[in-house]
């Protein structure tokens, strides 16, 4: 594929990107506006919907071409609007992407807690009946969301970094993808797009000399790649990914996440992720390679 193939065009101060960041409290929304700001743009926190396209338009007249705005369950009624605001934006030709962040409800607690601030929509109940009246009023932007980024097991800075990864490149870079390393017994990644089984090979948990090693170590991945079956596997998955890609590229998904599970996290799904890493740069693909399980076995 050439690079005139997978290009888009760059926003400009007449064309404004748009980046909508919203999800669930507590899941990283404000982490993820100010990893946007230091990336250069210009970004809004708690903006009523309705108020998006006068944004736009205030930002084409002062030259801003890159805009995210923080746009949650805060503005209650003026949420459920957010819906006829995209339409709005599609009918003017405003490019716009939608970042959601979530995270489990211990997780949520645990920050609510350590905040001492109450959910928007907690009213006089538990943080739980809140979470889930907002998970409910939050499905189907989720659903729609071009970027979710599960923030359970992430820290600020790495949540940081996935956001970099995704938004602070050239407006020209058509296609970013995070392969991620995970271990099944510690619970599938629910904001993978694409999951890949590699418990198929020997676990190097069994060989006394690699076991206290990880994926990232040259002997275990020599180990792990030798198996039969571990090359051929890696060519099919960049087989799969060279004909996904140009569709992701039409329906303007720019943001794919390819998790690789075997048992821990440790050894097999690490080092096989870092091989398809490796693999897809040589096609000129903008990856990032985060390992969520590692050290945790």
């Amino acid at each position: 594929m050439s690079a005139e193939e997978i290009q888009v065009p760059a926003s400009t101060p007449d064309q404004p990107t748009v980046v909508v960041i919203t999800g669930m409290s507590g899941a990283g929304r404000r982490t993820a506006a100010h990893a946007m700001e230091d990336l250069g743009w210009y970004v809004v926190d708690n903006l009523p919907p309705a108020m998006l396209l006068g944004l736009v338009e205030l930002g084409r007249s002062h030259g801003i071409d890159r805009i995210a705005v923080v746009v949650d369950v805060r503005s209650r009624a003026l949420f459920e609007q957010l819906s006829s605001v995209f339409a709005d934006l599609t009918a003017r030709r405003v490019s716009y992407q939608v970042l959601f962040v979530e995270a489990d409800d211990d997780s949520i607690v645990r920050r609510q807690e350590s905040s001492r601030r109450p959910l928007p929509l907690q009213g006089d109940g538990r943080l739980l009946d809140g979470i889930a009246r907002e998970r409910h009023m939050m499905a189907p932007l989720r659903a729609s969301a071009d970027l979710v980024i599960d923030t359970t097991n992430l820290n600020v800075h790495q949540l940081a970094a996935r956001v970099a990864h995704a938004y602070g490149g050239a407006a020209t870079d058509a296609l970013r993808v995070t392969v991620m390393s995970f271990g099944f017994k510690n619970g599938l990644p629910v904001d993978a797009d694409l999951v890949f089984d590699v418990r198929f090979l020997p676990n190097p948990h069994w060989v006394p000399v690699l076991r206290p090693m990880t994926g990232l170590s040259e002997a275990v991945r020599d180990y792990v790649l030798g198996q039969p079956g571990a090359e051929e596997f890696q060519d099919e998955l960049v087989r799969l990914f060279s004909i996904m890609r140009p569709g992701y590229i039409r329906e303007s998904k720019r943001q794919v996440t390819l998790a690789i599970g075997c048992t821990g996290g440790k050894h097999r799904s690490t080092a096989m992720a870092e091989e398809l890493g490796r693999r897809l740069r040589e096609l000129g693909v903008a990856v990032q390679v985060m390992h969520r399980d590692l050290g945790l076995e």
